[in-house]
């Protein structure tokens, strides 16, 4: 009786907690079709005219770009100094392998508030004007622990015998790695790219200390949500919340295709 009950309690409270972390997206979606008003707090009415015209809020569509912008950057800087930065604690052994391993993690552990304050004084003692560049340079170097942490694990569980069986077949340095190391390290490596791209866009505590006047989504969110968020902004949210979830299942697709591949061979 309890092994039965058990197999029953265990989904209906996963289906409840799962549905629980949905209601604000749902809340979000909804209310990009309101036929809202100076304010977006109630319910007025079904309209597309937000999907038609998501820029119709001032300014709403220069903060994305501020935040495509700052987290592509930040992106690719991120991801290929981590990238190297895992394989080189993972391949090679140094005298203080073990304090940069702790040092990477550093980040991951300090609250984003003393992270934000300690940049912001960072730069303030070099002269550094804040804006875009600086936001860019702090997104970046949070961003390099999370690569580090993805891509090391995918580094991990490579068999470094592939790499000398391709030297001993003439293949040099460069040409094993690209050949041979990177397209097995890909499926991590993107990983890592997605993970830090949506840490750099989520972002708003480092981003507030260290962006001067530019505004990111985040920080348009922010002052919004005083007077009540525009619609605009809902439709937005809605919309890189599919594109999330379409890179999401086009991944595992890809996976799913090239396990039967495999399968088949």
């Amino acid at each position: 009786m309890k092994q039965k009950l058990g197999r029953w309690l265990v989904p209906v409270f996963g289906g409840l907690a799962f549905l629980f972390l949905l209601v604000p997206i749902a809340y979000v979606f909804a209310f990009s079709f309101n036929d809202a008003g100076r304010t977006n707090l109630t319910w007025r009415g079904f309209t597309l005219e937000n999907w038609k015209n998501p820029c119709g809020a001032p300014d709403v569509c220069q903060a994305l770009g501020n935040s495509l912008q700052i987290g592509f950057t930040a992106t690719i800087l991120a991801t290929t100094l981590g990238t190297a930065i895992a394989i080189g604690l993972v391949r090679y052994r140094f005298r203080f392998n073990a304090t940069a391993n702790m040092l990477i993690f550093l980040p991951l552990a300090t609250p984003e508030v003393v992270l934000g304050a300690s940049l912001l004084a960072q730069f303030l003692n070099l002269g550094a004007e804040l804006g875009m560049g600086t936001v860019i340079i702090a997104h970046t170097m949070f961003c390099i622990s999370f690569v580090v942490v993805t891509v090391k694990a995918r580094v991990a569980s490579l068999d470094p015998k592939l790499e000398e069986a391709a030297g001993d077949l003439y293949a040099s340095p460069a040409q094993a790695f690209w050949r041979v190391t990177f397209p097995l390290l890909l499926p991590g490596i993107v990983a890592a790219a997605l993970l830090a791209f949506a840490m750099s866009f989520d972002d708003f505590i480092i981003t507030n200390f260290n962006s001067g006047n530019v505004d990111t989504f985040p920080k348009f969110i922010y002052v919004a949500a005083t007077r009540g968020i525009p619609a605009q902004a809902n439709v937005i949210g809605s919309a890189m919340f599919i594109v999330a979830l379409l890179v999401v299942i086009g991944g595992q697709v890809l996976s799913h295709r090239r396990a039967k591949m495999l399968a088949a061979r």
